[in-house]
Order: C-alpha cells, then sequence, then structure tokens
C-alpha cells in the first residue's frame, strides 16, 4: 500500500459521503445555528449571573 492508496481511498469516500448532501439539505446547517445560538445564550445568562455576584460583593470594575 502506498500513499497513492491512501489518498484515492480518502477520495472515494468523500465522494460516498457527498452524495448523501443534496437528501440532508439545510439540516446540518439548521442543527448547528441552533447549537450556537443555545450556547451564545448560556454564556449571556453566565456572564449576567457572574456581574451580578460582583456586583453584590463589590468586586465589578
Amino acid at each position: 500500500m502506498n500513499m497513492t492508496d491512501v489518498f484515492n481511498g480518502i477520495g472515494h469516500f468523500c465522494q460516498w459521503t457527498f452524495k448523501f448532501m443534496p437528501k440532508i439539505g439545510n439540516v446540518p446547517n439548521v442543527f448547528f445555528w441552533m447549537i450556537i445560538v443555545s450556547l451564545l445564550g448560556l454564556w449571556l445568562k453566565m456572564q449576567a449571573d457572574y456581574n451580578k455576584a460582583a456586583k453584590k460583593n463589590n468586586t465589578l470594575r
């Protein structure tokens, strides 16, 4: 087995997986955006809680 066989194998695998792309449509994009928005909301809530605690402890700059 040489490197040409490895790269050809990777190429064939990618071509096989890309055949499914039209079938799944926009689902991966929606999935990743939902994760991003959820984590952003969590981050902002945690930041607000930290700011509130810092203001209570008089450590907010």
